[in-house]
């Protein structure tokens, strides 16, 4: 089997509307310039298209013509490398996804430790910030939510009852594991990323050991995020 008949039948094999990369193709070194080629010839036959450099999409055709894929699958090989996460989407367009603003932002915030993720396709539009820790399959949600808590009073059209009220139901839910490591992670965050978790984790009444949390933070600093009357333990943490 030569090296287009290769890349034929794993193409074939690939479900439509995912992305892929060459890796996926299982393509030996020795192969890739005749891979590249190959999947030139696809992309002229209209059998995949290209969304950026080596990354790839297989159209999922309907009656009504051609569809893109999903947005998180446009972003998936972003987000991953090697199957593993090493970063997540932030800002405004995880705030809509949460159900925390109804804005929806033309460029999305991707949030890694080490690499910088711009993407221009199309209409998929993407800037890099860093993030705070290192990121994983493990981690990322509770960066997700240390994010919502950094930028609570930045959300655009925020309903901050309903945010705080989404808050301590997520919180509830996490294991006493995931609200450890949520401390842990949490001592990288600004001050009152550290402040709001604090009031939040009390409010619950959480049986985690909050001190560090506490003794992390200036005793004269207030924190201005308008929801003392919203979290009765605001008044503890300084938090207005």
């Amino acid at each position: 089997m030569n090296v287009t008949e290769k890349i034929q039948k794993s193409i074939d094999r690939l479900p439509e509307g995912i992305t892929f990369k060459y890796r996926q193709l299982r393509i030996n070194p020795d192969e890739f310039i005749a891979a590249a080629k190959a999947i030139e010839r696809l992309i002229a036959k209209n059998q995949i298209k290209r969304i950026s450099t080596g990354t790839f999409y297989k159209p999922k055709k309907t009656p009504f013509g051609e569809l893109m894929p999903r947005e998180e699958e446009l972003l998936k090989p972003y987000l991953f490398f090697q199957n593993k996460r090493i970063a997540y989407v932030t800002g405004t367009s995880l705030y809509n996804r949460l159900g925390l603003t109804t804005q929806v932002p033309k460029t999305i915030k991707i949030a890694s430790r080490d690499k910088r993720i711009t993407i221009t396709t199309g209409s998929l539009q993407a800037k890099p910030v860093k993030s705070y820790v290192d990121v994983s399959n493990n981690n990322y949600y509770l960066l997700e939510l240390l994010d919502v808590l950094k930028d609570f009073i930045k959300i655009p059209d925020l309903d901050k009852q309903s945010a705080i009220r989404y808050l301590l139901n997520r919180l509830k839910k996490f294991t006493t594991k995931e609200r450890n490591d949520l401390i842990k992670i949490a001592m990288k965050y600004p001050p009152r990323s550290r402040a709001f978790l604090g009031a939040l984790l009390q409010e619950i009444k959480s049986k985690q050991n909050v001190k560090p949390l506490k003794h992390s933070l200036n005793p004269l600093t207030e924190y201005n995020l308008g929801i003392k009357s919203d979290l009765s333990k605001a008044a503890n943490w300084s938090i207005k």
